[in-house]
């Protein structure tokens, strides 16, 4: 059987991060969606998504298909479900779609004509951006369970402190030193590669993936994950690092989201809770306008290939887009558009060249090239966002 990951009516609403990705790449707890359902189906997945991104997220289409929502979090009980469609069935939770089975991708699909299956059961769903982060605990349970099962941990070092070690994980390859780590609250998992170093104080839930550190005494608390090749220092609150991002010293960054090739300066703050305790609103891509979240604590959302140099200040509830540049003294607006160059005094637009000078450095230091289907991404997400710029 072949199976198709689609961005379903989601996509827009978790920009920035699906400007530069399908929805199936975005990372929650451990894993991304996409590794997910693979690694319950046992097969590489393709994608339906936007069409500037299908040059390097092409979908492959087969007699028989079955195309899944790539906003849910799979579970045993769906994925198996989901493997047993047939022809014109499919899949619903409540009035959302999860799965179907057809022949032909290209056409309209008549769910009228389908015979409907309701799932019933309990489902992690990413519907806003911010659920990356305020369900990030659960669905780091899911992965840790999924991946821990049957398998034996990397001993933990006599120099680390632990308080419920059996909710303890280290891949092959891991390194930690003089850490202490509660695993009480959440697991704790520590990827292949990776390195806690010295001094350290880590809270579950929290993961960190292949080849992440921890600098000297940073202090995490869950629920938190760090993609692959992050680089983290200071103190950390209920936050998701999608991967390649780095905020390696001194500040906080708490209840945030940041894409990938992210870099926030020596000493940057975010705020996760306004002065007056309100609910926080923020930047909506559908609408143009600021919306409520429902949340109290909310900080940071940044897009792939941001950054920000130091002392940096972002207030409650500030949405990045992609490839900005922030600096200087002051808050930033609590929007600011993609391809900025500038800070609380004004900004500009950073041109499509020096974006690529930059990325093409960071991504050699990871042994990465920036591609010339992350360049026409960029160029395509660079035209869209015209509008939000200033002129």
């Amino acid at each position: 059987m072949n199976y198709i990951l689609f961005d379903g009516d989601v996509r827009d609403a978790l920009l920035p991060f699906t400007y530069t990705k399908p929805v199936a790449d975005l990372r929650i707890g451990i894993l991304t969606l996409r590794e997910k359902w693979e690694k319950y189906l046992g097969l590489t997945t393709t994608t339906i998504t936007e069409e500037y991104l299908m040059d390097k997220y092409p979908m492959v289409e087969m007699d028989e298909n079955i195309l899944i929502n790539a906003s849910f979090c799979p579970t045993a009980q769906l994925v198996e479900m989901v493997m047993n469609l047939e022809e014109n069935q499919a899949i619903y939770h409540g009035d959302d779609i999860i799965a179907f089975h057809t022949k032909d991708t290209q056409e309209e699909v008549d769910f009228d004509s389908y015979h409907q299956i309701e799932f019933n059961g309990e489902l992690l769903k990413v519907n806003n951006t911010w659920d990356i982060f305020s369900k990030n605990g659960a669905a780091i349970q899911q992965d840790f369970d999924l991946l821990t099962q049957g398998r034996k941990s990397q001993p933990i070092p006599d120099s680390v402190q632990c308080v419920s070690k059996e909710n303890i994980f280290i891949e092959e390859g891991a390194k930690v030193s003089f850490a202490i780590l509660n695993a009480s609250a959440g697991p704790i998992y520590i990827g292949k590669n990776a390195e806690i170093m010295e001094g350290s104080v880590v809270r579950g839930p929290f993961a960190m993936c292949e080849n992440s550190v921890l600098k000297l005494s940073a202090k995490i608390y869950g629920p938190t994950t760090l993609g692959p090749y992050c680089k983290v220092g200071g103190e950390v609150n209920n936050s998701v690092l999608m991967g390649y991002s780095s905020k390696a010293h001194d500040g906080f960054l708490g209840n945030s989201v940041l894409g990938e090739w992210c870099n926030l300066g020596a000493d940057t703050n975010n705020s996760n809770l306004k002065n007056n305790y309100a609910e926080v609103k923020l930047w909506n891509y559908e609408t143009g306008r600021f919306a409520p979240t429902g949340l109290q604590f909310c900080g940071l959302m940044m897009g792939d290939h941001s950054k920000c140099g130091i002392n940096t200040m972002f207030n409650t509830g500030t949405v990045v887009g992609v490839s900005a540049n922030i600096y200087g003294s002051g808050f930033p607006r609590n929007f600011v558009p993609s391809f900025s160059w500038g800070g609380a005094s004004g900004m500009i637009t950073y041109r499509l060249n020096k974006v690529f000078e930059v990325a093409e450095v960071v991504m050699s230091r990871r042994n990465l090239k920036l591609e010339e289907a992350d360049k026409k991404i960029l160029e395509a997400v660079f035209e869209m966002t015209d509008k939000y710029r200033s002129k």
